[in-house]
């Protein structure tokens, strides 16, 4: 008896002491939110005016998981993420029931199926073509689908690993990113497109200038395919990136050409680079030095404002256009930006792809420069419009990404990635394992390019490159659909019919 009365006096002097502590806290925050000045709602509504931050910061996932519906959320919906999910798993991708897609969403593609479609035995998968036929060593593209852009320190090591694993079993190329060629890039020993940014991260010399010594080293390594000129992405065209300096390690500084611990501040665009002629200029300098195809890719304000560039290349002659083009829509994204760009700057690739595809076709440049679409092209549909639009190829990050176990927490600009992706704390690196991954990211592509060549199949062609713009209907904004060469002729629609 005497023992359970003890007890309960220890639990109620606990209770006792608990209460006090938290009167006290209470206390405290009345305080200091009453007499601080920068917020007012905590300023007239002490204590309980902190919940409005709290629930603001989680809203996010709780709409996420519990609101959103499957085609509602943004950048990304839940019926995109779980497609790519699947896809990853390598266990075929059917639903049921029908679908939950409304089709009366003006700018939704409808894919015209032929009455007669191919048999299957008719049915052929997409051949490999070449990019740039005049350099040293031209390259043998094989996939329509291919890894965009994505730098190490951007996104961590094991999940740079991974896509390099992932893309060499799938047959697709990896683009490095603007940060430089890292060993993880190799890992796997696919094609590597080596991205050259403003700021020439790993090509550079000690004042950021264009190194030929460094350039003809890349240009040797023999899983580097081809080399792109960044003159801009869509998620923050005219702007260059900054890499805090504690961020740079000794092994980044060591691949990137930086001095360790030190902010790399990239400029807005290429200093050397002021005209038309002096892009061109560049592109054939790069092609010379390294003997690889060389391009570039870059954002569209204006359709109009390229004319004069290919006017050049046709007074030069096509053997100094670049090798391709890679069109990023202005709806691209990126682990950090200003919301004005993100928001408000660049055409969406909707709208550019087919503006710099009859561009280069009305100049005759069809078989001498290769167009490649980037820009939220996630989904097999996306990847097929892009393809009727005119694009050779399509490139994805963010879809990658998704294969990678991305959640889309919005936290790639913060170091606190919770999937490990575009973090380097080791504990939440350690939650991608790369074994795992890399099978995921080679069945996603293999998905797409699989799916892409069954609406190939549908509309009655033998493959995907053969898609034209008649094969897509777009819904408008009363609900119906018109052939989408009807609402932008392709250039060489007369060939096409």
């Amino acid at each position: 008896m005497t023992y359970a009365v003890n007890a309960l006096e220890l639990l109620a002097l606990i209770f006792v002491i608990a209460l006090g502590l938290l009167t006290l806290a209470v206390l405290v925050l009345f305080i200091l939110d009453k007499t601080q000045t920068g917020d007012a709602i905590r300023r007239n509504y002490p204590v309980i005016g902190r919940f409005r931050g709290l629930f603001t910061k989680l809203g996010e996932f709780f709409r996420q998981y519990f609101f959103a519906m499957d085609r509602e959320e943004m950048p990304f919906n839940r019926a995109q993420r779980d497609w790519v999910y699947h896809a990853g798993k390598g266990k075929g991708n059917t639903v049921a029931f029908g679908s939950t897609r409304s089709l009366s969403i003006a700018g939704t593609p409808i894919f015209v199926n032929a009455c007669f479609p191919p048999l299957d035995d008719e049915f052929a998968a997409t051949a490999p073509m070449e990019i740039g036929p005049t350099a040293a060593v031209p390259y043998r593209a094989k996939s329509i689908y291919n890894i965009s852009g994505m730098s190490y320190g951007a996104i961590s090591r094991p999940a740079v690993e991974a896509l390099s694993r992932g893309a060499a079993k799938a047959g697709i190329w990896l683009n490095t990113g603007e940060g430089g060629l890292s060993p993880y890039h190799l890992k796997g020993g696919c094609d590597i497109v080596y991205q050259i940014g403003t700021a020439k991260y790993g090509v550079r010399d000690e004042n950021g200038n264009l190194d030929d010594i460094k350039l003809r080293e890349m240009g040797s390594n023999p899983h580097v395919k081809m080399f792109e000129l960044k003159l801009a992405q869509g998620a923050k065209p005219g702007k260059g990136g900054i890499l805090p300096g504690e961020k740079i390690n000794a092994e980044i500084a060591a691949i990137r050409g930086v001095p360790e611990g030190q902010d790399s501040i990239s400029p807005n665009r290429h200093r050397e680079i002021d005209s038309y002629s002096e892009l061109l200029d560049m592109v054939a300098h790069i092609r010379e030095v390294t003997g690889k195809p060389c391009g570039f890719k870059t954002v569209v304000g204006s359709s109009d404002a390229w004319a004069e560039f290919f006017e050049l290349i046709n007074e030069r002659g096509a053997d100094c256009a670049p090798d391709f083009i890679t069109i990023d829509g202005g709806e691209g994204g990126t682990g950090a930006a200003p919301m004005p760009l993100i928001d408000l700057v660049g055409m969406p690739i909707r709208e550019a792809l087919p503006r710099m595809v009859d561009m280069r076709d009305r100049y005759g440049l069809k078989e001498r420069i290769r167009i490649i679409a980037s820009g939220k092209l996630v989904n097999p549909s996306d990847v097929a419009w892009a393809l009727c639009a005119g694009a050779d190829f399509v490139t994805s990050a963010r879809g990658f990404m998704f294969s990678l176990g991305c959640i889309q927490a919005l936290k790639c600009n913060r170091n606190t990635c919770p999937t490990g992706i575009t973090t380097h704390a080791p504990h939440l690196q350690a939650g991608l394992v790369v074994e795992d991954k890399f099978e995921k990211v080679a069945n996603y592509a293999k998905s797409v390019i699989k799916e892409v060549e069954t609406i190939a199949h549908s509309v009655g062609v033998a493959e995907p490159r053969l898609m034209r713009r008649r094969h897509v209907r777009i819904v408008q904004a009363d609900g119906t659909s018109i052939p989408f060469n009807k609402i932008r002729p392709s250039y060489n629609a007369p060939t096409e019919m």
